[in-house]
């Protein structure tokens, strides 16, 4: 399993990285830097795939960090 670990980190960051990339912040890059104008856009109601995309996110980043954590035992 300590030999498989690093592996399984891997497929997680990356997966992790492409859940954060694919989920829309705003509709002008500085909406991701808070210099958006729309402040509707930071609060609306998740449907659909981005409601299947923000729970992956939250289930891939809890899973990573349980991986880290048991790398550490």
């Amino acid at each position: 399993m300590k030999s498989l670990l690093p592996y399984i980190q891997i497929i997680l960051s990356v997966l992790l990285v492409a859940a954060i990339l694919l989920q829309r912040t705003g509709a002008q890059v500085g909406g991701a830097f808070g210099g958006s104008d729309n402040f509707s856009s930071a609060f609306h109601t998740r449907r659909g795939f981005e409601k299947v995309l923000f729970a992956t996110t939250i289930v891939i980043a809890i899973l990573f960090t349980v991986s880290a954590l048991i790398n550490l035992v």
